[in-house]
């Protein structure tokens, strides 16, 4: 945007406080590269524009505001002559393109004395060369010691994950060494019984009816209905007296095994009659438990090995490392890799209830980011019900609402008291004990959904029912890169 020339008085312009050190010489030369112009009400530049130029109010009166989500929110007010906007850092050398990090706008007839980027920054390098290596030292050096803290906060939820991912991994892993221990013991005790069955005095046709049987049972394990506790215990007492009524020795231990596995008193009387023989029932019998438990042994290993990969799945989903920092992504996926990771940590006196809206469309997001918001928030609202007494209630909730996502972390804790609620989402502030929290999560999720997906993340408290609440925008906005707050974009 651009408003009307006006012409540059040499005196006026000295009499800014900005440039009241200026020697004649000095204030002619910003006359001759820059120039008055004048703004009606309205826009003079807008946020995330080409930081192209340097402006400076003469009189009238600025408003500055700063884009959270679909709507602009104002800033600041001001009619203080000499107040400053527009491309403060061009004298900075990161090698960045420039951008305009806020609107700004007049509510009246308004006069800035504009001087270009290019031409500020060479003044800069040319009049204030040792304040220019300071504040360079200071913009760059906060990036640099924000990325440092971020990076840490990081490496601490990694490390929170980790454990929890390894604890997540040894149960079924574990289970799996054990099952196949045991499948190795029974696999060799069927061997022996068939060989015993091979060996002895029995004709072809028993042994074929033998080898039918086990067929026959293993597929009937594979399809064992699950049934209460009281019927699975009545059914035992069945089996177990009918094998006592059929001289089969130890059927109190056999009966459990069969149950288990789906066999019935009907099943049994279909074995006694296909073999036909009563000396070798008891024989067959046997061979069938090694059969049933062999096949329990093996529905446990893929069990096991599922959720082996589930888990593996959940972390690369987590991770996002073999996928593009920047897609079209599904919150349900993201969300439910998160609660998998942190399954640990939240622990079985956390009770978990997803409310998810999966009528909700893929958004354009940076997943991994996204993530790192559903880590900070969950280990939060998990740290606060613990800390109120160790039970509680985590609903995850997801909506459209309007034209954004809505996903909200609603605890049962005891709240976020009123007077500090402000603070929250201030670098450093924690209600944790020392060595528990950084203070880092809230502003770094902050920055995730405000600055890099042009979202919004507010809270709602009262005593046992907190809810974060995280509204993303449902298409493309042109996230940009996380800032440092910039105190020279503020009107001074």
């Amino acid at each position: 945007m651009s408003g009307r020339l006006m012409p540059c008085s040499a005196a006026e312009i000295s009499s800014l406080f900005l440039f009241e050190k200026l020697n004649a010489e000095q204030i002619d030369r910003l006359c001759s590269e820059g120039r008055v112009e004048l703004f009606d009400p309205g826009p003079v530049f807008t946020e995330g524009d080409p930081a192209a130029c340097f402006y400076v109010m003469i009189e009238g009166t600025v408003v500055m505001s700063r884009r959270v989500g679909s709507d602009d929110i104002e800033v600041s007010r001001t009619s203080q002559p000499g107040v400053y906007a527009g491309a403060v850092r061009a004298y900075v050398g990161d090698g960045k393109p420039q951008r305009y990090m806020n609107s700004v706008r007049v509510s009246e007839p308004t006069r800035f004395f504009v001087l270009p980027a290019e031409s500020f920054a060479d003044f800069m390098h040319e009049w204030f060369p040792m304040a220019v290596h300071l504040l360079e030292g200071l913009f760059l050096g906060a990036q640099t010691f924000q990325r440092a803290v971020g990076q840490r906060e990081r490496l601490l939820a990694l490390g929170s994950l980790s454990a929890g991912l390894t604890h997540e991994l040894n149960n079924p892993a574990a289970a799996a060494v054990r099952a196949t221990s045991s499948l190795r013991d029974r696999a060799a005790h069927m061997r022996h019984k068939l060989s015993a069955i091979a060996s002895g005095p029995y004709h072809g046709d028993a042994l074929k009816a033998v080898l039918d049987l086990q067929e026959r049972t293993a597929e009937r394990v594979s399809k064992a209905p699950a049934l209460s506790p009281l019927a699975a215990s009545d059914r035992e007492d069945e089996l177990a007296d009918w094998l006592d009524d059929h001289g089969v020795p130890n059927g109190w231990q056999i009966a459990p095994t069969f149950v288990q596995g789906g066999l019935d008193v009907g099943w049994l009387k279909q074995i006694a009659a296909a073999v036909d023989e009563q000396e070798i029932l008891q024989t067959v019998i046997e061979c069938l438990t090694y059969t049933v438990e062999t096949e329990l042994l093996m529905s446990e290993i893929e069990d096991s090995t599922t959720r082996i990969s589930h888990l593996v799945d959940a972390a690369k989903q987590y991770s996002q490392l073999d996928r593009a920092p920047y897609q079209v992504a599904d919150v349900h996926e993201l969300l439910d890799s998160t609660l998998l990771m942190l399954s640990g940590k939240i622990g079985p006196q956390v009770k978990v209830v997803k409310e998810y809206d999966r009528s909700v469309p893929r958004i354009p997001a940076y997943p991994a980011e996204l993530n790192q918001v559903w880590t900070n928030l969950i280990d939060n609202a998990v740290f606060a019900i613990k800390s109120a007494g160790g039970e509680g209630t985590l609903t995850v909730r997801t909506a459209v609402v309007h034209d954004r996502l809505l996903v909200e972390f609603r605890d049962t804790g005891p709240g976020v008291p009123a007077e500090i609620r402000g603070r929250i989402f201030d670098p450093f502030f924690t209600t944790k004990p020392v060595g528990e929290g950084t203070g880092l999560g809230l502003d770094i999720s902050w920055r995730i959904v405000v600055n890099k997906h042009h979202g919004d993340l507010k809270v709602e408290s009262v005593p046992g029912d907190t809810r974060f609440q995280v509204l993303l925008p449902l298409t493309a906005t042109d996230p940009e890169p996380d800032t440092v707050p910039d105190p020279a974009q503020e009107p001074s």
